[in-house]
């Protein structure tokens, strides 16, 4: 295991969307020099607004689709920058497979520049509608390569192809997370995704929208343990790719029962139609990550959810008390 990055500079792109925003607070808690970089094409300032001040913390706007330079030396980097949910992909479809290829090979190259090792963040996605279960790093996926959800799948299938040419070409020091339905505090209520949109409608008073019988299912791990995770890869001199989510799976109506219990909502549940390609089954095996990284997740689903149903309270208690056409301060 390397030294943990307790000193140092931290380059976080992505940084202020919601993992990215938890992720340059831990750094800053370790005692690391963060630079968040984001174009907020998803993310929000208002995610590190708490961090604005810190001596150690800088935001800059940028888009690394473009080149990019870092005059100050940097030790790791963290590559997070991407739309992620499936209405924010499917509204950038091309800006996702640009931040994909052009993105990522402009991190990889000042990783390289700066002699600074390369965490990517991957996704379960890489493994489509998977035909292998629980889902091994050796699994190679069930991809449509030109479905509506490829724009994501595939930008981030080339990401990690192009992440291991630089490290076998060129010595690039990496490490590649594929990340599984991560979930808490800071996702946008219209993020689209499962977690907060229950949650939202639920304290709303709406019924839940399942899509299709709600019998696929999802393995969810709370941002707090997926950050820890991709801290030990970081830490680690692992290349991977090695899987970061929770083993413990759950249909999508079983969430939808347990999000009205934990809200202590009264409406009940709608059925839609499930969107093209939706995974049938997600299910990662963790195994490699206990083994390499020592790492398993510690939050159980229910203190999690309760966790993020505090966080939609707060910000909606917030939005309430403002005039209109207000914004809530960082």
């Amino acid at each position: 295991m390397r030294e943990p990055a307790s000193s140092g500079k931290a380059l976080v792109t992505g940084g202020a969307g919601f993992i990215g925003s938890h992720l340059c607070e831990r750094l800053l808690e370790r005692g690391t020099h963060v630079v968040c970089l984001d174009n907020f094409a998803t993310g929000r300032a208002e995610n590190v607004g708490h961090l604005a001040g810190h001596p150690r913390f800088e935001l800059r706007e940028a888009d690394i689709t473009e080149p990019l330079a870092l005059d100050e030396p940097v030790d790791t980097v963290f590559h997070l920058a991407s739309a992620a949910s499936p209405p924010d992909y499917l509204r950038l479809p091309v800006e996702t497979l640009e931040v994909g290829s052009l993105g990522t090979r402009n991190v990889l190259e000042l990783a390289e520049e700066h002699g600074a090792r390369m965490v990517l963040a991957s996704t379960s996605e890489v493994y489509g509608d998977p035909l292998e279960y629980p889902q091994r790093e050796t699994y190679w996926g069930n991809v449509n390569p030109v479905g509506p959800r490829s724009v994501y799948d595939e930008a981030k299938r080339y990401a990690e192809s192009l992440t291991m040419a630089h490290h076998r070409a060129r010595g690039a020091d990496v490490g590649i997370a594929r990340i599984f339905n991560c979930y808490g505090p800071r996702m946008r209520a219209d993020d689209g995704r499962m977690v907060p949109t229950f949650v939202t409608q639920a304290l709303e008073g709406r019924h839940l929208t399942v899509a299709g019988d709600g019998h696929q299912t999802r393995s969810l791990c709370y941002v707090e343990d997926t950050v820890r995770g991709l801290l030990a890869l970081a830490d680690s001199k692992a290349t991977g790719p090695i899987n970061i989510g929770s083993d413990e799976e759950l249909s999508v109506l079983s969430l939808a029962r347990i999000v009205l219990n934990v809200t202590g909502a009264r409406e009940g549940l709608t059925f839609i139609e499930r969107a093209e390609d939706d995974p049938r089954f997600r299910r990662p095996d963790i195994r490699l990550a206990d083994e390499v990284l020592n790492w398993r997740p510690r939050i159980r689903l229910e203190e999690g959810l309760r966790r993020t149903v505090a966080y939609f309270v707060e910000q909606r208690s917030r939005y309430d008390d403002l005039p209109e056409g207000a914004t809530p301060a960082n």
